[in-house]
């Protein structure tokens, strides 16, 4: 029976009725046998959007507003009398933060949120493993659904297009395409725990200095062919259910209620989920109503300001909001708008009658971690065959460097971690060299781990380096474990890295130690690149990002050869900061100036910019290494003349011809010759990881849809597919093609 809700109020009563009993026992997690038959069939009778509707009619005017705002640090108003539940997130994109307080940045001190922390998002990027990538979403949001979390703060798809970003570590590198295909299973995997990923930050967040106050200029086709493709992957293809704002200004507002970019997300694109500010990047009352933001988190800086009891009813989607709503300066389909997006967002998280119970800490979440860590892991040089090391009881390595032991689960910003445990790589690589002589001297310090503070080291330095040039002389090997860390001005967030080389003297300690032994093996330990002019320094070069809880046996894994690295670059590592192409323009494009940058660059970023403009690069985008070797042969495509409509499939065999079982991960870029605009040389357009014993091959056949290779045409302000002559690429990284072949497209 279709029902009037306008002209038959007693009808409306009784829907209301019957929803408010059913939600109520979602939001109070009653069993669900204490309904009668008959309630439950009439109640669950009405279709989800309808029972939107019914509630939406059902709710006061201040209850929506209520609704559209923060109660608490991390949590948003329920309606009590409805049942509806109150919303509760978390940071972040690999793992659960501890809990914060109600009303202020300070941590409530409990005894159970410890968790699993998982790599960095850099190291998934690195696996090129979108399996993987599936795996490391729905461990996670077990933990969140364990914590009882709704909405869990990540994961991250800024671009990387600055190796100073002090964020980049919690991104997914500099190509759209790759952040797009690992960015979509992550999504689906968390959201089968009925807790709800946000991606973030929406849109061109690509640096932490200035973030809250810089204005973006970029064109429509850097916007649309790089800074876009991740954001929309995660709403089309994932169903991803809330979205991130973002601090910074585009073309003049702020990309948190931006005309231009809510109109690309909720109307283009057709999103139906949430859209949440990041903490603080609202600014105006009039723009967040009418321009895209449904739940406005953390505006002021702290619950109870400091002239008013409830800071929260200030925000501005709060009373100033309900005012404009009551003097007509806005339609009431604007908040009705938003109050649908929240209700969707409770049906699919604390309102579902399916929601999965969670968990933490298990076996299960940690050989996630492990093989993510494992698989993302990148081996840059590795002459004389140094590694792998065995555990030799002759041998003595000496372990030096202070990241050897440094928490990389804590400090960085929002990200950061309270992990039930930590394995430092000291630990793992002690744990797995039962043989071996094992010494460890720190080298260096830094300060203790604080956002937004630099603090001095405490130990006298000269010691320390003494004592670390002594230990390095009387050792076989040298492991120096060095890098970054997560303390501020590093990868960090609130603002970003001052220099491209690595800090605290370890670059002259490096020297130093080189001249009582020369077999050293590096092990950097960054969520970025760094400038590397002690290179010729170091046999072996292995970068393992922040790998979180099972940090020193992955790295262990790796180095003794339990696990063959097979890990890729996300993102280009430049000889020196001018090398790359944001840094290439000067202060206007990076960090800019009187608050404004440009991105000069335009589509050129990262390998784009290197292979166009014939930039070598100290390594280059999709670079790894392995224990093992392999040939790729027998290129082909499928044809040789496509229609828009076909779908490209190239086919090869990857060969291991080296001694060890290993994964080699194909890559297949395209360019298009004798474009009619500006193009990079090549694109990544797909890829495959293969798994392939010694001696053996592995027949690989990749698909792109022909669609995939058009460009974002500015003229038409839409996507427009070049006729005419392409190349593809295939080989194993963006510098090193095995073959290219000609095809057409007509």
């Amino acid at each position: 029976m279709k029902i009037n809700f306008k002209n038959n109020f007693i009808a409306s009563v009784i829907i209301s009725y019957l929803l408010f009993v059913q939600i109520s026992l979602h939001g109070q997690q009653k069993n669900q046998t204490s309904y009668s038959n008959n309630l439950a069939k009439n109640a669950m009778s009405v279709s989800t959007e309808s029972k939107i509707e019914a509630l939406i009619k059902t709710l006061t005017l201040k209850e929506k507003v209520a609704l559209c705002h923060a109660q608490s640090k991390f949590s948003t108003k329920g309606v009590e009398r409805l049942g509806i539940p109150e919303i509760w997130m978390s940071d972040g994109p690999h793992g659960v933060r501890a809990e914060i307080n109600w009303d202020n940045w300070k941590y409530a001190g409990w005894t159970n949120d410890s968790i699993t922390a998982f790599p960095a998002l850099t190291c998934l990027a690195a696996s090129f493993n979108p399996e993987l990538s599936s795996q490391y979403g729905f461990s996670l949001g077990e933990e969140a659904r364990y914590r009882k979390k709704d909405v869990l703060l990540g994961p991250g798809v800024n671009i990387y297009r600055t190796p100073l970003n002090g964020r980049n570590f919690e991104y997914m590198g500099e190509d759209p395409f790759l952040a797009s295909t690992l960015v979509v299973p992550y999504i689906k995997g968390v959201q089968k725990n009925g807790v709800a990923a946000c991606v973030k930050h929406y849109v061109l967040n690509n640096q932490e200095h200035w973030r809250s106050k810089i204005n973006v200029e970029v064109g429509d086709r850097a916007l649309y062919e790089i800074y876009l493709p991740a954001f929309k992957a995660s709403v089309k293809e994932a169903g991803v259910w809330a979205i991130m704002g973002a601090y910074n200004k585009f073309r003049g507002k702020y990309t948190t209620h931006n005309p231009i970019l809510h109109k690309i997300l909720k109307s283009d694109w057709k999103y139906d989920g949430v859209v949440i500010s990041d903490w603080s990047s609202a600014h105006s009352t009039e723009e967040s109503a009418l321009y895209g933001l449904d739940l406005e988190m953390g505006t002021g800086t702290d619950g109870l300001g400091t002239s008013t009891n409830d800071f929260y009813s200030q925000y501005y989607l709060a009373a100033p909001f309900l005012k404009g709503l009551k003097n007509g300066d806005f339609p009431e389909s604007l908040v009705d708008d938003k109050v649908r997006r929240i209700l969707r967002l409770m049906f699919r998280t604390n309102m579902s009658a399916n929601r999965p119970l969670g968990n933490a800490n298990t076996k299960a979440h940690h050989d996630v971690a492990r093989r993510v860590a494992t698989d993302g892991i990148v081996l840059l040089k590795n002459e004389k065959n140094f590694f792998p090391i065995k555990d030799d009881k002759n041998v003595t390595i000496a372990v030096i460097g202070e990241n050897a032991t440094r928490s990389m689960t804590a400090g960085g910003g929002s990200s950061e971690l309270k992990a039930k445990f930590e394995i430092s790589p000291l630990e793992g690589i002690k744990a797995r060299y039962k043989n071996a002589t094992i010494t460890h001297a720190m080298g260096y310090q830094t300060g203790p781990s604080r956002y937004n503070q630099v603090i001095p080291p405490t130990l006298d330095l000269d010691s320390l380096k003494t004592e670390a040039i002594k230990t390095a002389r009387n050792a076989d090997i040298v492991l120096f474990i060095g890098g970054l860390n997560k303390s501020h001005l590093q990868d960090c967030e609130g603002d970003d890295r001052l220099q491209f080389g690595l800090p605290f003297g370890q670059v002259d300690l490096l020297n130093d130690i080189y001249k009582v032994n020369k077999n050293i093996g590096f092990i950097l330990v960054t969520g970025n690149a760094v400038e590397m002019p002690w290179l010729d320094k170091v046999n072996a070069l292995v970068e393992t990002w922040y790998l979180g809880s099972m940090s020193g046996h992955a790295i262990a894994d790796v180095i003794s050869g339990d696990v063959n690295p097979s890990g890729k670059l996300p993102f280009s590592f430049p000889v020196k900061l001018e090398d790359n192409a944001a840094h290439f323009f000067g202060t206007s494009s990076y960090p800019g100036e009187n608050m404004t940058q440009y991105y000069k660059e335009d589509i050129l970023v990262g390998y784009r910019w290197h292979d166009t403009k014939k930039i070598k690069p100290l390594y280059a985008f999709g670079y790894g290494l392995s224990y093992t070797s392999f040939t790729i042969s027998d290129i082909k495509t499928d044809k040789k003349t496509y229609t828009t409509e076909d779908s490209i499939t190239v086919s090869c065999r990857l060969n291991n011809t080296g001694l060890l079982d290993g994964s080699e991960v194909v890559q297949v870029y395209v360019g298009k010759q004798k474009s009619k605009v500006k193009r990079a040389l090549k694109e990544l357009k797909g890829f495959q990881k293969v798994s392939v014993n010694s001696g053996k091959q592995y027949s690989v056949d990749i698909n792109i849809p022909v669609k995939s290779l058009s460009f974002y045409d500015e003229a038409i302000s839409d996507w427009n597919l070049e006729k005419g002559d392409y190349i593809v690429y295939v080989g194993n990284a963006s510098n090193n093609i095995s073959k290219k072949t000609k095809i057409t497209i007509n």
